[in-house]
């Protein structure tokens, strides 16, 4: 303060600014080196390794037998996951149905074919002619109005889908029960309220909120699909993987053919990524204030945007000085 005028200059008493020091990472350094060791060794193994035959590997890449397989192994994750998802839905609501016989009916159901290996399902509905050899349909002990050879009934592809579709179903059904259960309670008083029956209740008000708590397992279900349908290898289905096996068994390339496979296998699996994360974006609307930015535009931040540092705040003036 000026003792003359009695007016303190602009600039007195103020602290003087802070530097920030970046705190620094070393541990981050290193690790990120050791990854890229480790990750440009293997890519030097893969390259020179004469083992992997790699000319093989390009020769059946493409080849007609495995892109049919590759077709037959999308139809399977399709039919079985539609059918996967439309009666998990309809187990869940049952599982929550006041009526004990339905939800007793829907618990035993989960119980049994999440309980049992999916390769064994798979192999009871190839064989199924064994325990059913005919399916008739009539008055037991009386007339039959229907019956039909189980093998005509079930081929092998729709034993693969019976044993796909059925026990993705029972995983489903908890996966929906758990986004129903997440909506409020109050949402569904105020529905009854205004006169709503259940299904419209369910239908209109408490699946659309759901979905935002369905969307991400149900992605990883159907990416697990995907990858179960190679099971069905063993009841003599033509999908990708016994389609390389049959190769396999004219060629004795075991190793390329299984790479083949497995090329074909990341290239589904990264689509079908790439879509859940869309449906999980498009499903966040709403519930978040800024939605994540997509592939493109997190690689556009990546390559296109140089961010250039603040300008630093000037130093405070010591008292006194005019």
């Amino acid at each position: 303060m000026d003792s003359a005028s009695g007016v303190t200059p602009p600039g007195a008493g103020r602290p003087e600014a802070i530097r920030a020091i970046p705190v620094r990472h070393p541990g981050r350094w290193i690790a990120a080196l050791v990854v890229a060791v480790g990750l440009g060794g293997l890519g030097y193994s893969m390259a020179t390794t004469s083992t992997y035959h790699w000319d093989v590997v390009g020769q059946y890449l493409f080849s007609s037998r495995i892109v049919n397989g590759v077709y037959s192994t999308l139809e399977l994750t399709a039919i079985a996951m539609a059918i996967g998802v439309v009666l998990g839905v309809v187990l869940a609501v049952l599982r929550l149905s006041t009526n004990p016989l339905l939800r007793g009916a829907s618990w035993l159901y989960i119980w049994f074919f999440r309980g049992t290996p999916l390769l064994v399902q798979l192999l009871f509905w190839n064989f199924i002619a064994a325990l059913y050899p005919v399916f008739v349909i009539g008055i037991p002990g009386g007339p039959a109005w229907w019956h039909v050879n189980a093998n005509s009934l079930i081929p092998t592809f729709g034993a693969a889908i019976l044993g796909l579709g059925l026990n993705e179903a029972a995983y489903m059904a908890e996966i929906v029960r758990a986004g129903i259960l997440s909506v409020d309670a109050g949402q569904t008083e105020a529905a009854a309220a205004l006169g709503m029956t259940r299904l419209q209740t369910m239908r209109r008000i408490v699946l659309p909120q759901a979905m935002r708590v369905i969307i991400p397992p149900t992605g990883n279900e159907t990416i697990s699909m995907l990858k179960n349908s190679s099971l069905v290898s063993v009841i003599s289905y033509t999908e990708l993987l016994y389609s390389a096996q049959l190769i396999i068994a004219q060629t004795f390339q075991q190793i390329p053919l299984l790479i083949v496979a497995s090329i074909w296998y990341l290239a589904m699996t990264s689509v079908l990524t790439a879509g859940q994360y869309y449906l999980e974006r498009y499903f966040a609307r709403g519930s978040a204030r800024e939605l994540p930015p997509t592939p493109l535009q997190r690689m556009r931040q990546l390559f296109f945007t140089f961010h250039v540092p603040p300008p630093e705040p000037p130093l405070a003036a010591p008292p006194g000085a005019p």
